[in-house]
């Protein structure tokens, strides 16, 4: 099974379950194997350019499958693979919702506070994301529009490591 984003990140960590349980049922080993990159195009073209036997499968989300295809389309370039015609969807493994964490140093315990902080302070925070153009980022510029809030956007490689940034004090909010 490919992952198209760094280790440790939600994806990741749902792929792993993912591949355990289907190891017990097909009684056969599930590799996992993580193949980053470019929003997660590199390990999705990957598998929409391996053969066609089921042996290859591909933990796609809402970024590899329509956030990607939008902003390729958005700038004029073509996918390296068609989200659609290249795969074969065969179920829904997990449901991932985006939530609001904010560095504990901050003088702030409910969105709202947070919203009074960040408006008072336009492009002094941060707000870090797994990457350009991945849900967590659009989400985070949803939430400045919908605020009316500026917050620097710090783009990380996976959310992994941006979480990490965060729970060290090194960013504001993802």
């Amino acid at each position: 099974m490919i992952v198209p984003f760094p280790p440790g990140g939600t994806t990741d960590i749902v792929a792993r379950s993912l591949g355990v349980e289907l190891q017990k049922m097909w009684q056969q080993p599930v590799v996992i194997e993580n193949r980053p990159g470019a929003g997660g195009n590199i390990g999705s073209e990957l598998v929409a350019k391996s053969a066609n036997d089921g042996y290859t499968l591909l933990m796609g989300t809402v970024g590899t499958h329509s956030i990607n295809a939008a902003l390729f389309a958005q700038s004029g370039n073509k996918m390296p693979f068609d989200p659609v015609k290249d795969f074969v969807p065969i179920t829904l493994a997990a449901g991932v919702p985006n939530v609001m964490v904010v560095n504990s140093k901050l003088p702030v315990n409910t969105v709202s506070e947070f919203i009074a902080y960040a408006k008072t302070r336009p492009g002094q925070l941060n707000m870090a994301s797994s990457g350009n153009g991945t849900s967590i980022h659009l989400t985070g510029e949803l939430f400045k529009t919908m605020t009316g809030t500026y917050m620097v956007h710090l783009p990380y490689r996976g959310s992994a490591p941006a979480l990490t940034d965060l729970l060290a004090g090194n960013t504001n909010v993802m």
